[in-house]
């Protein structure tokens, strides 16, 4: 294996060599051969980037260009890629178990972030159940549901993006996503729009057949649209009143995206169950469900695990779990993640909004969206921000939100030229 050549992650952007290069080019053929499409990373009309190598904001392809990441990997390397006290966390730990028994035997590292999550989540009196990605905590969300109430139907909110599992299908807004497996999916859905006002939710709910309201806190991926004031507050309250959970999805928004711990905590909020992933195993797969204990007493049975999978808890991702939420809390990042987030927000309203092609500029901490008049407007700035070494994608149910998601460890100097290329890319 070639020496690592990213010694550090705190560089500016340097590109080498035209995008995409001979090995770029030669490796994309390879996976148009032998791997599905769809899921193989080329899109049409596109170059091809591949990663070789990633440390704290920077990311090296494989032609030996270097980048800033405005993506954090769809926000899993929230404390930076690479980070030293995982490496060092995930070593020690493949040096003494590698893997485990699933839900039969269990491991001291899976005692210890069970407790530390408890101790740290908005759910009183929490108890977590594992799972190996986020789509799979809001499946165990959902059974949880009908399993403690033994109502069949959810409230789900247009722009939400809870996962492409089959029941977190179900509730994932987007139509396109869903249509070509809706034979496959129930229909116990009642969808309302994000922000609706109170008493449409409450008049869903009045006829008691909903089990519970799935909502993020900030919608992530469709958008990156926070909540009207005192919104969430409101539907957390009427949740109470109609005796239905409160399911907060906070895969992408958790562990100080949004510049506190969680977003909910904007609100002072505590849910029924909060679903979490991304950033938790700092960089390794690896989500929870957290939930109420008594909701979770219903999942009890004297017979086999009625939810499990083969890597669930695996030792190497509770270790760089732990060891993401010692560097969360010693390094202050979501504290951090506010601080910085100030700072975008005044760039972006004094240097983008208001430009012709730009519709809105949304967000909070270091999670925001600049949503252009059209698709093709918003790639081809992701296209002209990678030429200059930028990282960006571009999302959203019209393909056309620019989404602004660095690591919450970028350096002051990372994040003034990142927007400086994204500024000069519109």
């Amino acid at each position: 294996m070639a020496a690592a050549r990213l010694r550090r992650g705190d560089l500016l952007p340097r590109m080498r060599r035209a995008h995409p290069g001979a090995r770029s080019r030669s490796l994309a053929a390879a996976l148009a051969r032998f791997e599905a499409p769809g899921i193989n990373t080329l899109i049409a009309g596109e170059p091809p980037l591949l990663w070789q190598e990633a440390r704290g904001s920077n990311v090296l392809d494989t032609d030996g260009n270097r980048y800033l990441d405005f993506t954090s990997g769809f926000g899993a390397a929230a404390i930076g890629h690479r980070h030293p006290r995982v490496v060092a966390a995930v070593r020690r730990q493949a040096g003494l178990l590698l893997h485990g028994l699933g839900d039969v035997h269990a491991h001291p590292l899976r005692a210890a972030l069970a407790r530390a999550l408890a101790r740290r989540a908005p759910v009183d009196d929490a108890q977590v159940y594992f799972a190996t990605s986020g789509a799979e905590a809001v499946e165990i969300a959902l059974k949880t549901a009908l399993l403690a109430t033994r109502r069949p139907r959810i409230v789900a909110f247009a722009g939400g993006y809870h996962g492409l599992t089959g029941g977190a299908l179900a509730v994932t807004a987007r139509d396109e996503f869903r249509r070509p497996f809706a034979a496959h999916l129930h229909s116990h859905v009642t969808r309302l729009e994000y922000g609706c006002p109170p008493r449409e939710l409450d008049a869903a709910l009045a006829g008691g057949a909903h089990g519970a309201v799935l909502v993020e806190p900030i919608l992530g991926r469709e958008g990156i649209v926070p909540p009207p004031p005192g919104w969430l507050r409101e539907v957390a309250a009427l949740c109470r009143r109609h005796g239905t959970l409160f399911i907060a999805d906070e895969i992408f928004t958790g562990f100080g995206r949004s510049g506190r711990w969680f977003a909910l905590d904007h609100d002072a909020l505590r849910a029924d169950i909060l679903c979490l992933g991304k950033a938790l195993g700092g960089g390794l797969p690896i989500a929870a469900a957290i939930g109420r204990r008594d909701l979770f007493a219903a999942w009890s049975t004297p017979g086999e695990a009625l939810h499990t999978s083969t890597f669930v808890a695996h030792p190497v991702a509770c270790a760089a779990a732990l060891a993401t939420l010692a560097v969360l809390a010693e390094e202050r990042l979501p504290q951090r993640a506010a601080r910085l987030g100030r700072g975008v927000e005044r760039a972006l309203r004094r240097d983008v909004a208001g430009r012709v092609d730009v519709r809105a500029v949304r967000g909070r901490g270091l999670l925001w969206a600049i949503e252009l008049a059209s698709r093709e407007a918003a790639h081809a700035v992701v296209a002209r921000a990678r030429g200059r070494g930028l990282l960006l994608l571009a999302g959203g149910p019209h393909g056309r939100v620019l989404q602004i998601a660095p690591p919450l460890s970028v350096g002051d100097s990372q994040l003034r030229v990142g927007l400086e290329i994204l500024v000069a890319s519109l």
